[in-house]
């Protein structure tokens, strides 16, 4: 409990600069959207329209109307899980190398508590800190949709697209906390993480563009929780089912290999 305390009180203020960066996101991606959609404006639908089709799926256009609100802020999602990819990826990583970043790892193995409880309190202090997140995300999400929405429903789909961010930070925070379980040097932990988290956008991107490399999809998050998917049908419950075997098999690794390594001190 004493290392799941300390790990929040030390995360405070970063998570307060994320969630300040959300707000800004969220906000400043649909104001964007009083702009011209909801004064019921069609042009920018018409605009889209003349784009060629890889363009607009590049942009992640084409296939909503932007004059609804929910539909405008699901072209937003993708930048806003990218955010939370970026922030779950370097907390996974950090908050379990962090004293063999400080040299500070040997203070807190000398205590008469097991690498198995360690791992499980930064574990569980990680998890708590991307709740906090996705709370404040929601939250934000909800408080702007309801204003720009003007009574049209959207709470469904905002679930939807919510459930999803949620797996995205739960997956991401695997991959972080699998390679601090294996790199002896904090850096390679964070590094490795943040690539992989970029190879994976850069191949969702690619998959949306060329058609043809639609069987890549498999091997991105990003790919498995696609706005278009959730919103407009079509969605396979397959994804969520391998998120779950992932997350796992991730966690069981870094839980492995971080019981064995030695600690750089």
């Amino acid at each position: 409990m004493n290392i799941y305390m300390r790990e929040l009180k030390a995360h405070t203020k970063s998570i307060l600069i994320w969630c300040a960066g959300m707000i800004f996101l969220v906000a400043a991606g649909m104001g964007k959207y009083s702009a011209g959609a909801s004064a019921g404006d069609n042009s920018m639908n018409e605009l889209i329209g003349k784009m060629p089709q890889s363009l607009q799926n590049l942009f992640g256009v084409g296939t909503f109307d932007l004059t609804i609100a929910l539909e405008f802020f699901a072209i937003l999602f993708m930048y806003i899980l990218f955010l939370a990819a970026i922030h779950a990826v370097m907390l996974g990583s950090g908050i379990i190398s962090k004293e063999e970043r400080d040299r500070t790892a040997e203070f807190l193995l000398v205590k008469p508590v097991s690498r198995q409880k360690i791992l499980t309190a930064k574990l569980l202090a990680s998890v708590t800190i991307l709740l906090v997140f996705f709370l404040v995300t929601y939250a934000v999400s909800y408080a702007i949709l309801s204003y720009y929405s003007k009574g049209a429903a959207f709470e469904d789909g905002l679930m939807k697209l919510m459930a999803s961010f949620g797996a995205i930070q739960l997956l991401f925070l695997s991959i972080g906390a699998f390679f601090a379980g294996i790199f002896k040097n904090p850096k390679r932990s964070g590094a490795a993480g943040t690539a992989v988290m970029m190879i994976m956008y850069i191949v969702a991107v690619i998959v949306d563009v060329v058609e043809k490399l639609d069987f890549l999809k498999y091997i991105t998050f990003f790919q498995y929780y696609d706005a278009k998917d959730i919103l407009k049908g079509g969605y396979s419950i397959i994804y969520p089912v391998i998120s779950v075997v992932i997350i796992a098999l991730l966690i069981y690794g870094a839980y492995h290999f971080y019981q064995k390594r030695d600690m750089k001190i």
